[in-house]
């Protein structure tokens, strides 16, 4: 373990908004399993490697529930309402048999029949709102503009709540997924509006049932109770617009950062699917990371975690490892396979991945259709990362056409 004087502050510094953060690479060579100090300034073990991120991510037996010990880590100082506290999800089993159950029942909705099935209105509603941007004009904020409402639609009809509250969504994500910018009473208060908004909306779908998820969960032969359905939809909503609408916005600005990837899509539209994916690998502002809490002593070939560690996953970090992915440091368009650790890997693995690759995919897919000649308005390096957002985000992606 480092010197208390050495320990790296973390999340790490990027160069700009896409390049990755130069500790990456020089950990995942000499110091895989470093220790750093989180922005509420206990310290945590990371590991940037391939096979160990993989490794933790995939066994059972090391817990998101960051308190399970007296020595666990808080990843931020007001933990109240964060995304990274346990207490929010204390309703939902974490592990085990319950936890398999719960994921069974809610990911029926994200199966491939269902995605295939919403693929043309999730194109529809992209070229609706590029619609809208071409007519107000060059340039414009395409994360505003398309990156952030498509996926507030998609969620919130997916979930049977008014799109209208968006703005309100935003804010409440916000509270939940940024690690510095809210004091303690501002987290609470904005908390206890979603947790009030959202048990509402579970009592009216409860009251008059909808061809909605949360519906289904609460009209089955055992229905999920209200504390869970309301801890369900507060994370499926979270999870399913900030995450996709920040990596829309990120997608757009790899693929514009050299026109050369555009270029290559225009001509081979066929390249979408493996482009989204490659997107997701090579993704160098991906946030903060997944934290686990390791309950019992890990081996690696190269070190020891001990019990009572906790231990931050960089899956982007291991999305880099030249022992994963040959020329990690470039991005190839045509990369197959790419078993990318970007949406995890095992129990844990995001639950919407298929809806969140169907929405890119349909967003690319539209975008090289109606905007062949999209293009960055600003030099890349301009482009401004969202500070102490756990996810990772662009401020703006500035465009035309």
């Amino acid at each position: 373990m480092a010197d208390s004087e050495t320990v790296a502050e973390y999340p790490f510094v990027n160069p700009t908004a896409l390049e990755p953060p130069e500790e990456w690479a020089r950990l995942r060579t000499r110091c895989p399993v470093s220790t750093v100090r989180l922005p509420s300034g206990d310290e945590a073990s990371l590991l940037t490697r391939y096979d160990d991120v993989r490794q933790v991510l995939a066994d059972s037996r090391f817990t998101r529930q960051l308190d399970a010990g007296a020595g666990a880590a808080r990843i931020a100082a007001n933990e109240s309402g964060g995304v990274f506290n346990s207490s929010m999800a204390s309703t939902i089993p974490q592990a085990g048999p319950g936890h398999q159950r719960w994921r069974r029942r809610v990911s029926r909705w994200f199966t491939a029949k269902r995605m295939t099935a919403l693929r043309p209105g999730i194109e529809a509603m992209a070229d609706r709102l590029i619609d809208g941007m071409v007519e107000r004009g060059a340039p414009a904020d395409l994360k505003a503009d398309l990156g952030f409402p498509l996926p507030v639609w998609v969620i919130c009809d997916l979930l049977g709540v008014p799109e209208t509250d968006r703005d309100r969504f935003a804010y409440w994500s916000d509270t939940l997924l940024n690690l510095t910018r809210y004091g303690q009473a501002e987290i609470d208060a904005a908390q206890a509006e979603f947790t009030g908004y959202m048990a509402e909306h579970v009592a009216a779908r409860r009251a008059e049932p909808g061809d909605d998820l949360l519906s289904s969960l609460l009209t089955e032969d055992d229905p999920m109770p209200d504390a869970a359905l309301v801890a369900t939809g507060m994370g499926l909503l979270v999870a399913g617009h900030e995450t996709t609408a920040n990596m829309i916005a990120k997608m757009v600005g790899m693929l514009l950062a050299d026109r050369a990837r555009w270029e290559s899509l225009l001509a081979e539209p066929a390249l979408v699917r493996t482009a989204v994916e490659e997107a997701l690998r090579f993704d160098a502002n991906p946030g903060f990371g997944m934290p686990r809490y390791v309950s019992e002593d890990v081996e690696f070939d190269h070190a020891r975690i001990e019990a009572g560690t906790t231990v931050v996953c960089s899956m982007a970090a291991a999305n880099r490892d030249e022992h994963a992915f040959a020329r990690a440091g470039e991005m190839d368009l045509t990369r197959s396979p790419n078993p990318h650790l970007a949406f995890g890997v095992g129990a844990h693995s995001c639950l919407g991945q298929s809806l969140a690759r169907t929405e890119l995919q349909a967003v690319l897919t539209v975008l090289l259709r109606r905007l062949p000649g999209l293009e960055l308005a600003v030099d890349p390096a301009e482009l401004d990362r969202v500070e102490g957002l756990a996810v990772g985000g662009l401020r703006t992606v500035p465009v035309r056409w």
